[in-house]
């Protein structure tokens, strides 16, 4: 028996492609989105009270793996890209179905006309992404805090040191979200977006990914990251 289901809104982030977003939501909490409701869903009767909650599950999907299909054994960054377990004891996106699981900050409910958008923080999700369903999250029954972990019993922690070029610094500070950048670009980079396992083989390459309108270079040396700048990135 095979379902449809329509998606109810779409994720509006500033990362314009895979490479650079963080590996699970809530790891960079300065990252802000909208998520923006198709009709009949952006109703603001279907939001009554959601205000009243901090925090929310978004189920979504993972558009940009589905021609890729789905694997039996996977590969997680969290194991350095070279050792494989089961799909199912990951959260890879290459799943029989291309569905994902995330928590997020609920910042606000914002009501114009009726029609309802949110605006959230703390996302892991590609510009664009569609989303199926929203659910409030419940701390009493989904935090569970002697839960089990596996390979991954703690967030990622910092292994790069950030700085910035002039450059990059004069662009960030013309910005009117300018600090708010700065520390997002900074979370980003310090637990070193680059896969495990090419780590070594590619130091002192210049690495770039879409942000926001532009697209941010960065080289690492050693233990430290270097922001080269924020290149203007013009419209297709």
């Amino acid at each position: 028996m095979g379902y449809e289901f329509e998606p109810i809104g779409v994720i509006r982030s500033p990362f314009k492609e895979k490479f650079g977003v963080p590996r699970q939501s809530g790891i960079a909490t300065e990252v802000q989105a909208t998520l923006e409701f198709h009709p009949p869903y952006d109703d603001a009767e279907a939001f009554s009270g959601l205000e009243q909650y901090s925090h929310l599950w978004i189920q979504f999907v993972f558009d940009q793996n589905i021609d890729a299909g789905w694997q039996p054994r996977v590969r997680p960054p969290r194991l350095g890209g070279n050792r494989r377990v089961g799909v199912f004891a990951s959260r890879s996106p290459f799943r029989p179905n291309p569905l994902g699981l995330s928590v997020v900050m609920l910042d606000e409910v914002q009501e114009r006309y009726g029609k309802v958008r949110l605006l959230l923080s703390g996302i892991d999700m590609v510009d664009g992404t569609p989303v199926l369903d929203i659910k409030p999250y419940i701390a009493y029954s989904d935090s569970i805090v002697d839960a089990r972990s596996g390979f991954a019993p703690a967030s990622p922690e910092a292994i790069l040191n950030v700085v910035f070029s002039a450059k990059a610094l004069a662009t960030i500070s013309d910005r009117e979200d300018g600090e708010r950048l700065k520390q997002l670009i900074i979370q980003l980079l310090e637990i070193d977006p680059r896969p495990a396992y090419k780590r070594d083989a590619e130091a002192g390459r210049e690495y770039g990914f879409r942000l926001y309108d532009f697209d941010l270079r960065w080289a690492v040396s050693g233990q430290q990251v270097e922001v080269l700048e924020l290149r203007p990135v013009t419209a297709e």
